[in-house]
């Protein structure tokens, strides 16, 4: 093994994928296993009694139950900290598990959040009526306004909170900016970065303190199972938050991840189980050829796509016609990952569409290995009333591609076709 990957510091030293794949076991395997086995066990035996009172005080880094941590989840977890120079991460049973259990640590009564209302169905849904339930105050801003933004921070914020581009909007804050004035006010920024993983941008560069991932998406390989993470970059002080600022500063972790990891994740339960840690670290290891491949083909369709008489409207972030082309290319590298949009003349047109598509998969999730199509308006966004669907600017004549590994011109070809029926 190359020399510089024998311990945890210096496995940053090499390149994105060669860090994944050389994040080493915490431990030796006894039959020298190339991959991380698979813990399905619950709990896990001591030698004596001073040793399991030790690691259930918090006084020994050792694992006592699988709800708590485990040999191959907290592997998953150190190869997400190769990837992305995180000080500290914590792998969740799903992506709304990372973002519900961020939430709960850092909000209490009273406080409040900033944030964008361009949301996931689901997360604007927890914000919105699960924690508004608790006493939590959610103030939706124009993520554009940074003036918008200062405007409503106050002495009871406790998070700025987006999406990195958002879905299915496909808008993309400028970060760089946003943390500008969030550090002269004091305040954590908290971003999904669900649709860029980390060799596509540098989440410290941009300003981030907390990442909140679906790990279903581009890290699972080709969506084999659910899961989310945490990513503590461990940079920004939490003695200014309300409810952390109490707690002693842990060793070796935030006061932020300690209390995850001391008391809100082992109470909530919503730990990840072994073996889609497993898939998942196997997913990480083709993370990047995988992003690469799938963005090229999104651009490809976007462009082709553009000039389509019966496409009313394309919007992918590294389009000339897109607004959000220059902070795109200055977080993003040039390369803003494989979801694109188009609009179409009516929602019944949509529908047309859709149905005669033949290779293109008609399902949620994004970044499987297929190539999926979705109407937003009417699924993830189905239940809500229509003046909140209008408030969060979904509207009804929009179809989200989901970009996979098939050949670029099958894909032309198939949407062709469903063009042709409108």
């Amino acid at each position: 093994m190359n020399k510089c990957l024998k311990n945890e510091e210096a496995e940053h030293c090499a390149a994105f994928s060669t860090r994944i794949i050389n994040a080493g076991f915490e431990k030796p395997d006894v039959y020298g296993a190339i991959n991380q086995p698979v813990y399905r066990n619950a709990s896990f035996e001591f030698p004596d009694s001073e040793t399991i009172a030790a690691a259930f005080q918090h006084r020994a880094d050792l694992h006592t139950y699988s709800r708590i941590s485990n040999p191959t989840v907290a592997n998953f977890e150190k190869k997400i900290k190769a990837a992305s120079g995180a000080e500290n991460v914590i792998a969740l049973a799903s992506g709304m598990a990372a973002i519900s259990n961020t939430f709960w640590a850092v909000t209490c009564a009273g406080s409040n959040i900033i944030a964008s209302p361009h949301l996931f169905g689901n997360t604007f849904s927890f914000l919105k009526s699960t924690l508004s339930s608790f006493g939590v105050e959610v103030r939706f801003v124009d993520v554009d306004d940074l003036q918008q933004i200062a405007a409503a921070i106050d002495d009871n914020t406790c998070a700025f909170f987006a999406e990195i581009i958002t879905n299915p909007h496909l808008e993309v804050a400028d970060l760089p900016e946003i943390s500008k004035i969030l550090k002269n006010k004091n305040i954590p920024m908290i971003i999904d970065t669900t649709v860029i993983p980390w060799c596509g941008f540098d989440a410290k560069k941009a300003g981030i303190d907390v990442e909140v991932i679906s790990t279903t998406k581009y890290i699972s390989g080709g969506a084999t199972s659910i899961g989310g993470a945490i990513v503590d970059y461990g940079i920004y002080d939490w003695k200014a938050n309300q409810k952390l600022g109490i707690l002693p500063k842990p060793k070796g972790m935030s006061r932020f991840t300690f209390k995850l990891r001391s008391e809100i994740v082992r109470n909530l339960g919503a730990c990840m189980s072994p073996d889609t840690a497993y898939l998942q670290s196997l997913g990480m290891e083709s993370l990047q050829l995988r992003y690469e491949q799938m963005s090229r083909t999104a651009y490809g369709l976007a462009l082709y796509l553009s000039e389509h008489p019966k496409v009313v409207n394309v919007n992918y972030p590294k389009l000339d016609c897109s607004p959000y082309k220059a902070v795109s290319e200055k977080l993003f590298k040039g390369n803003p990952g494989a979801m694109f949009t188009i609009s179409l003349k009516s929602k019944p047109d949509c529908y047309k569409f859709m149905d005669a598509l033949k290779i293109i998969r008609r399902a949620t999730n994004l970044f499987d290995n297929k190539t999926l199509v979705i109407h937003p308006e009417s699924t993830i966004f189905g239940t809500f009333p229509p003046e909140i669907k209008k408030f969060m600017g979904v509207e009804d004549n929009l179809v989200r591609f989901s970009v996979g590994l098939e050949d670029i011109e099958d894909l032309k070809q198939d949407i062709n076709n469903g063009l042709d029926v409108i």
